[in-house]
């Protein structure tokens, strides 16, 4: 009874790890036949888990969304790491999860082994949480439909609201959300544009229904965080400058965050902050402000606006 019981719980963690399962393969992971397994997936069902089966050579088993919410199996490290982002959340930019994370969060807790509840505690005790956030949320139904696109590669229609107020109708093929410094952010095919867009997720208004499905492109860059990155803090402004600074670029990126810009590695003594702002003058404050030695590369023109400023300075000073 309690090796059936051990194989149970092997085989749901194994359908919740992966999307889907044959026979076959179940089989040889949990030693048995697939006769076996066949019976075991009825011993799940019966106890409410949702257990999908296709027969045929490409059918197998899956691990589908049930009526009710049947409990999970986590690892030490998964259910640690579930516990961190509770917490998190509870602090983050999401609106409305506060206090729904607070309550999964006591939930969780209370079961957590000694070990494990000693790790997060740890966490919580030495650990100060920055509140009064006072920038833009996302409501987490809009981030769960956006990710649902993505996951199913269905096209997604909604109203979005752009830097200035105005709203446009898009459809788009999503591909991937990028978090961002408590943004969000939707990389996608507008499909309109015949281009691949950066979307706030905040000013994202789903317009149901959704769909058709669509075939997976090939995506606008292998490091898409970096890519966002580049739209938001360099090609999204009307000025944009290169910088050279005279630290390596891991040291840069200590005071150079992914909402201010872009670095790019020359040698262990130096690299290229490619940035952008509204106006020159924004520019000069924000890389001024960063302390480190720098020199331009380009524009000529945040060259001169720097001179200028260094002379009105000097005058100032007497």
């Amino acid at each position: 009874m309690l090796e059936t019981s051990a194989r149970l719980l092997r085989l749901l963690s194994l359908l919740q790890a992966h999307r889907e399962w044959s026979g076959p393969d179940l089989a040889e992971r949990l030693g048995v036949t697939p006769r076996t397994v066949r019976r075991d997936v009825e011993r799940l069902r019966e106890l409410g888990y949702p257990v999908h089966s296709s027969p045929g050579t490409a059918g197998g088993y899956q691990l589908g969304a049930g009526a009710a919410l049947p409990p999970l199996l986590l690892d030490d490290e998964e259910a640690v790491a579930v516990a961190v982002g509770l917490r998190q959340a509870a602090y983050g930019g999401v609106e409305g999860i506060e206090e729904t994370s607070v309550r999964a969060l006591a939930k969780l807790e209370q079961v957590l082994p000694d070990r494990l509840r000693r790790r997060v505690g740890a966490l919580t005790t030495f650990t100060v949480p920055m509140r009064g956030y006072a920038g833009p949320t996302v409501d987490p139904a809009v981030l769960t439909e956006l990710a649902g696109a993505c996951r199913d590669g269905e096209r997604l229609r909604f109203a979005y609201r752009d830097h200035d107020g105005g709203t446009s109708r898009r459809t788009v093929e999503p591909h991937r959300l990028v978090s961002a410094q408590r943004r969000w952010y939707l990389v996608a095919w507008d499909v309109d544009r015949a281009d691949w867009r950066t979307f706030r997720a905040d000013r994202i208004t789903p317009t149901p229904p959704h769909g058709p499905r669509f075939a997976p492109r090939r995506p606008p860059a292998e490091d898409l965080a970096g890519y966002v990155s580049r739209g938001v803090s360099v090609a999204a402004y009307a000025e944009r400058a290169t910088v050279r600074l005279r630290v390596s670029a891991e040291t840069a990126a200590r005071h150079v965050s992914a909402m201010d810009g872009v670095l790019e590695a020359l040698d262990e003594h130096s690299c290229l902050l490619h940035t952008g702002a509204h106006h020159l003058d924004v520019l000069v404050i924000h890389i001024v402000l960063l302390g480190l030695d720098f020199e331009v590369v380009e524009p000529a023109a945040l060259g001169d606006r720097i001179r200028e400023i260094r002379d009105r300075l000097s005058r100032s000073l007497g």
